[in-house]
């Protein structure tokens, strides 16, 4: 089995930025690619960033594309999420997951591996 732990999330002012970090733990070599998900109680579990196990492709939901930067250290079994001008909408529980699949999908049932998810708040 695998655990992703996520911190990083906080409040923070619309035009801040925040970086998340998630580790992974157990199994990890079980693990390609990782990314992130939010969700708000409006709206349905949403993907955010992920990045396949080299960090040569990456892909990001259109809202924050420029905005963000997803990145990976396999030696410390951890994944980045770096958000920058953050936006009220980007308010959201954000979860780290984890795929043994090899393709960067956008898809929940992808993923493998869910974390328990870390509040980000902005406020205007």
């Amino acid at each position: 089995q695998v655990q992703l732990v996520e911190s990083g999330g906080g409040l923070v002012q619309a035009g801040g930025s925040l970086r998340l970090s998630c580790a992974a733990s157990g199994s990890t070599s079980l693990i390609y690619v990782m990314g992130w998900f939010r969700q708000t109680p409006e709206k349905e579990r949403e993907f955010v960033a992920g990045i396949n196990w080299t960090g040569t492709i990456t892909q990001y939901v259109e809202s924050l594309k420029g905005r963000s930067t997803i990145s990976r250290d396999n030696a410390k079994n951890t994944v980045y999420l770096e958000m920058n001008n953050l936006r009220p909408e980007d308010t959201a529980v954000y979860y780290c997951v984890a795929s043994r699949s090899g393709i960067v999908r956008t898809s929940r049932t992808s993923y493998d591996y869910w974390g328990q998810g870390t509040q980000v708040t902005v406020s205007s």
